[in-house]
């Protein structure tokens, strides 16, 4: 599926409701990116997009990527170092099968928010949300042509 197709079929107004939402939960700050073509090494450029992204730049070091590949049909979680020092080994796994089965059935919207669901409650265990928290970071989806 390309790029163009697989946003058209997204409730994109729904995944950024549902970021705000899940960060109400928790001081961590959950990002969506999607972009067509990942290459060989899609955990390489999901690292580069987090950095570019400022996510490393949050106080706690709590941010959480959803990078999507569309035309590859591949994605990564990626959590920064606050959340690796603090989960243990195999901490995103459940939210990645329950979203390759949505994308298996073209349920991409669905998936979507789902992983960003479980994201903030999987966060607000290790990173509930304190008096004063602040959204560090922009809740809309990062798109890459």
């Amino acid at each position: 599926m390309q790029q163009k197709e697989f946003l058209a079929t997204l409730d994109q107004p729904r995944i950024v409701a549902a970021i705000s939402d899940a960060e109400k939960q928790t001081s961590g700050e959950i990002r969506v990116h999607i972009q067509p073509k990942a290459g060989d090494d899609i955990r390489k450029y999901a690292e580069k997009t987090f950095e570019r992204l400022g996510m490393v730049k949050t106080a706690l070091r709590n941010g959480v990527l959803l990078f999507i590949a569309s035309e590859d049909q591949r994605f990564v979680i990626l959590g920064d170092r606050g959340i690796n020092e603090k989960v243990p080994a195999g901490f995103w796994d459940d939210v990645a099968a329950k979203l390759t089965i949505r994308f298996q059935g073209a349920e991409f919207t669905e998936g979507i928010v789902e992983a960003i669901r479980s994201a903030g409650e999987h966060l607000g265990r290790y990173f509930p949300r304190a008096t004063g928290d602040v959204n560090e970071l922009p809740d809309n989806i990062d798109v890459q042509p």
